[in-house]
């Protein structure tokens, strides 16, 4: 199909691309045949499925933006930075739409308390639940756990967080059509978390241990920063859309807002910035390194 597609045989950064959008983590080949079957819109529903979060009206010109994901394979193989970067990944979901995050929840399932590993599973998660949300400011304000046998080597680790915005201030993911400018901003980008999206489509073995550098790792006092500076870009004029880089990393990233944008994109992947030497093309667009944002910034503010 991408040989049909191309009319030529893929480089192998297109390959890792295609891989990657291709997997269940993003593409949702599975899942979207049961998700379509919940209800998404309503009379207070402002924003459904297609963006970073939903949007419900709750008055005087206010709304609440929301997510729930999983980061399950990730806290199984590390589970402190596993859970850390999944309350990471779902804050920046919310902010990146404008909306300030008022609260973190969360959604747990480990093995017995009696399996060997479930006490190491359990201290790692919550720890990095609560480490990284701490340093945000944003208060875990409920929760739930079970324990059960089929969770024993694959705990469930769904993280969820709430905003709330001015109905008048939610940015959308998108180029917003051509002339714009792309702007990746946050940290710099590494080696860390490369694959990440089809580990976590993957099944979980005996070898999945040697998957450890495919879990990325957080800095929860950047994301601080990035917060900031993403909630008073929101209030002004100058950008367009925005973006944040978790699955899949560049590569997601700018093809959802060029499709939402109806548009193309040019990348200069020589342009971002590294924190290591010697990074190729391929590891720079699939890198999932924490803590970045694209900013979509309209002609004329660049």
């Amino acid at each position: 199909m991408l040989v049909e597609k191309l009319g030529r045989e893929p480089t192998l950064v297109e390959l890792g691309m295609t891989g990657a959008m291709w997997s269940e983590h993003c593409g949702y080949k599975s899942s979207k045949p049961l998700l379509k079957l919940f209800p998404t819109s309503g009379p207070r529903v402002l924003q459904g499925p297609g963006e970073n979060a939903g949007v419900v009206d709750i008055g005087d010109g206010l709304c609440v933006v929301f997510k729930i994901e999983s980061h399950n394979h990730p806290s199984a193989v590390e589970p402190y930075q596993g859970a850390a970067t999944g309350v990471g990944g779902i804050v920046r979901d919310i902010f990146t739409m404008g909306a300030r995050p008022v609260a973190i929840l969360d959604s747990l399932r480990f093995g017995p308390p009696e399996h060997p590993r479930t006490p190491y599973l359990v201290g790692g998660v919550v720890a990095g639940i609560g480490g990284y949300g701490n340093c945000l400011g944003i208060p875990t304000v409920a929760g739930e756990v079970y324990y059960a046998e089929p969770y024993a080597d694959n705990p469930l680790v769904n993280a969820m967080c709430a905003g709330v915005a001015r109905q008048s201030e939610i940015i959308k993911a998108t180029v917003g059509g051509a002339g714009n400018l792309l702007m990746l901003v946050g940290a710099d980008t590494g080696r860390d978390g490369i694959h990440g999206a089809t580990f976590a489509s993957d099944v979980l073995d005996e070898r999945s241990e040697e998957r450890r550098p495919a879990v990325q790792v957080g800095n929860p006092f950047l994301e601080k920063l990035l917060m900031e500076a993403c909630l008073e870009l929101a209030k002004t004029d100058w950008i367009v859309g925005m973006q944040d880089l978790g699955a899949a990393g560049l590569t997601s990233s700018t093809v959802e807002c060029a499709s939402r944008g109806d548009a193309g994109v040019i990348l200069h992947a020589e342009r971002v910035p590294r924190r290591e030497q010697g990074m190729s093309a391929y590891e720079v667009m699939l890198s999932e390194s924490q803590e970045r944002m694209l900013v979509i910034v309209r002609r004329g503010y660049e």
